[in-house]
């Protein structure tokens, strides 16, 4: 397959080198890591070690070639021009699969793209972006791909095969909307808590108050879940959120990140995308709009 990784950052860029091994694949993002990548390859150390030469590019406008599948991995602050951007690569079969946190961003794209060619996925690998050209894989997890009418479609079933011979441990899912209000809720308790507190995902489970925080805003964002009829338990939640920081301990989320690099966070596609969708329904948000006002309070966003 020939396939564009859009917004390679830690995560685009640890799925577009192990994909690499056999497909040809080409990166867009931001101009040093792109650089770097072009220059000496890009490596891949931590949990994977992989050195390899792959394509890399700025633009949508540098890419010739009609994708058969679009990586989706920017910010969800992002999405919408990246959409946008795309639009002229797209071929009637190219696929595009949005493998990005928050609640919101298949509502923006399939309004640009229309339904017929999205899928939609969900990670728990755990990486960063350790300097240009170099990803430190922190943690392995599992990925999940879905069609958005839930069915088990041979293209989606190809895919996730395609996924896995490449190191990707991957499984087709029927309900891939549960699995992105699992992921938000994941992240809302994962990523504004090691954020605030300046800490790898690990210390969530060893500091006793931090543990207590975890299932305090897990059991908050359950709720809210289930009132837009969406299947999740608090015990199921809480497993989740529980597995994900044992798999990537030594990872400094995402959010911690984009704060450490003085760049936005996606606070607001996932804490509080939370809120407006708990407000809509009378839920009560009070733990998730404290995190949501003192993590603003720290945001680069414009």
């Amino acid at each position: 397959m020939n396939i564009v990784v859009v917004g390679a950052g830690a995560i685009g860029s640890l799925f577009g080198g192990l994909l690499a091994s056999h497909h040809q694949v080409t990166l867009l993002g931001r101009q040093q890591h792109m650089q770097a990548v072009k220059d000496y390859g890009l490596k891949i150390t931590g949990k994977t070690t992989l050195h390899v030469q792959l394509n890399a590019v700025t633009s949508a406008q540098d890419i010739n070639d009609t994708p058969d599948l679009i990586l989706l991995t920017v910010k969800a602050y992002d999405t919408k021009n990246a959409v946008q951007d795309i639009r002229t690569l797209l071929g009637e079969n190219s696929l595009v699969l949005t493998l990005q946190n928050g609640l919101d961003n298949l509502e923006i794209i399939t309004s640009i793209l229309g339904i017929k060619n999205i899928l939609a996925g969900v990670t728990t690998h755990g990486a960063i972006l350790e300097k240009p050209g170099t990803i430190l894989h922190t943690g392995k997890g599992t990925t999940s791909i879905g069609e958005l009418h839930g069915q088990q479609t041979t293209r989606l079933k190809k895919l996730v095969h395609e996924f896995n011979k490449a190191g990707i441990e991957t499984r087709v899912t029927s309900s891939i909307q549960k699995e992105i209000w699992m992921k938000a809720i994941v992240n809302a308790s994962i990523n504004t808590l090691t954020a605030l507190f300046e800490c790898k995902n690990g210390v969530l489970d060893e500091n006793p108050l931090l543990h207590r925080f975890v299932e305090i805003i897990c059991a908050e964002s359950t709720q809210i879940a289930q009132t837009h009829n969406i299947p999740i338990r608090y015990e199921e939640a809480i497993q989740r959120t529980k597995e994900v920081i044992n798999q990537t301990s030594e990872n400094r989320s995402s959010m911690l990140q984009s704060l450490d690099k003085k760049k936005p966070t996606e606070i607001q596609a996932i804490t509080g995308a939370l809120i407006n969708k708990g407000k809509q329904q009378g839920c009560t948000t009070e733990i998730n709009q404290i995190i949501y006002q003192v993590i603003s309070s720290l945001d680069n966003y414009k």
